[in-house]
C-alpha cells in the first residue's frame, strides 16, 4: 500500500425495519431518507458514507410478533448503529424494550408515546394520545354534541377509544354509545347498525385504518348520511384511492399542511414524498439521523443516541408552518408544535379543512 493511500472508512449501517410491507418494497421510503441524510451531509459535517440494510416484515395486526422481533435482531446482528421503525403502534410495542434491551438507537413512525424509551425515539405520523381531543373540538365548533364511537379492538382502537372518552367529558359532549371493532373482518354493516341504534347526531372512526373502507361501505350501503370524523388512520386514503369515495364528507387527522414552507421545497426536489404524511416523514427521518450522526462525539450506537438527544429546533416538514423536531434527554417525541393537521378526501384529493 502507498504511503499516500488513505484508507476507506467503514459505511454507517443505518436499518429500516417495514412492518407494514409498503408496495415499491420500501423504495420510495428509502429515496427519501436518503435525501434528507444527504442535506446535512452537504454541511460536510459527515466523514462517511450511509447503507441502508432494508427487511420488510409482515408484523401485527397482519402478521405476528415472531416477524418483528427476528426482524429487529437481524439489524441488530449485522451492526446497525441505528434502526428506522417500525410504523404501526402494534409493533412499536413490540421493538421498544428490544430497543432498549441492545442499546440500539431506533426511531419509529408510529402515533403512540408508549412506543418511547431510553433508546427508542418517535416521529409521530399521527398521535393516539393528541388526535381525540382534536377531533372532540372539532365536533363542538361543528355543534354536534352526542357522537358514537366505532373503535377497533387493538392496541391502536383502544388507545384512541380511552382520549376519545375522556376528551368527552372535557369538552361536554355526550358520548352516546361506544362500538368496539374487530380488526379483521368483511362487513362492518353489524357494527354500523349497532352505531346508528343509539341515534348520535355524529359518528367517530377510531383505529389503525383497515377497516375503514368498510365503515364507510356499510354507512353507504345503509343510506346513513351522518357527519363522521376520524383518526388518522384515513391516511390509507394515500395507499388505497379507491376508498376516498367510501369517506367523502369525512373529516379526519392527517400530518401534511399546504402552508408549511419545509414541505413545498420538498415538492420541487421529490415531488412524491411531498404528496403524503410518510414520505414528509422519511425525509425528516433522514435530517435526524443526519443530525444524530453530525452531533455524535462518539460513533457509536449510544454516541447516535445522544447525538439525537441534541437535535434541537429544526424546522419540520410535516405540520403548520411553524412545527419543529428535535429530541432531549427524557423527550423523545420528534415534532414540536402544531403537526396535527385536519383534512377531508374530496373528488380524489385530500383537501386541508379550515378551521
Amino acid at each position: 500500500m502507498s504511503e499516500n493511500t488513505t484508507p476507506q472508512p467503514t459505511p454507517i449501517l443505518i436499518g429500516v425495519l417495514h412492518d407494514f410491507p409498503p408496495v415499491d418494497g420500501g423504495e420510495s421510503f428509502e429515496r427519501a431518507v436518503r435525501l434528507g441524510v444527504d442535506d446535512v451531509a452537504k454541511s460536510g459535517r459527515i466523514d462517511r458514507p450511509l447503507e441502508f440494510r432494508r427487511i420488510l416484515a409482515r408484523g401485527l395486526p397482519v402478521g405476528s410478533e415472531h416477524e418483528v422481533v427476528t426482524a429487529f435482531h437481524e439489524l441488530e446482528e449485522e451492526g446497525c448503529l441505528l434502526v428506522l421503525g417500525p410504523a404501526v403502534t402494534d409493533n412499536g410495542l413490540i421493538v421498544q424494550p428490544l430497543a432498549d434491551a441492545f442499546e440500539l438507537p431506533s426511531i419509529n413512525w408510529t402515533g403512540g408515546e408508549r412506543t418511547r424509551g431510553e433508546f427508542a425515539f418517535n416521529y409521530q405520523i399521527g398521535s393516539l394520545e393528541e388526535e381525540p381531543p382534536i377531533l372532540a373540538r372539532r365536533l363542538t365548533e361543528r355543534g354536534l354534541r352526542r357522537p358514537a364511537v366505532l373503535f377497533e379492538t387493538s392496541p391502536i382502537g383502544r388507545r384512541f377509544a380511552e382520549g376519545f372518552e375522556a376528551a368527552c367529558a372535557s369538552y361536554g359532549l355526550d358520548l352516546a354509545g361506544s362500538v368496539p371493532v374487530a380488526s379483521l373482518i368483511d362487513d362492518a354493516t353489524p357494527f354500523v347498525e349497532r352505531a346508528r341504534a343509539v341515534e348520535p347526531d355524529a359518528l367517530v372512526y377510531l383505529g389503525l385504518g383497515a377497516t375503514s373502507g368498510l365503515v364507510g361501505r356499510a354507512l353507504q350501503a345503509a343510506g346513513w348520511d351522518v357527519p363522521v370524523v376520524s383518526n388518522s388512520g384515513l391516511m390509507f386514503g394515500y395507499l388505497h384511492p379507491e376508498w376516498q369515495e367510501l369517506w367523502r364528507g369525512w373529516e379526519y387527522v392527517d400530518g401534511i399542511a399546504d402552508d408549511n414552507e419545509q414541505r413545498r421545497g420538498l415538492a420541487a426536489r421529490l415531488p412524491e414524498a411531498a404528496a403524503g404524511p410518510v414520505g414528509c416523514g422519511a425525509y425528516d427521518m433522514g435530517r435526524l439521523v443526519g443530525e444524530a450522526i453530525a452531533r455524535s462525539h462518539h460513533l457509536t450506537r449510544v454516541g447516535l443516541k445522544e447525538g439525537l438527544e441534541r437535535v434541537k429546533q429544526l424546522p419540520a416538514t410535516s405540520g403548520y408552518e411553524g412545527t419543529t423536531m428535535g429530541f432531549g434527554v427524557y423527550d423523545h417525541a420528534a415534532l414540536k408544535g402544531r403537526y396535527l393537521v385536519l383534512r377531508t378526501w374530496r373528488d380524489g384529493q385530500s383537501i386541508q379543512v379550515d378551521t
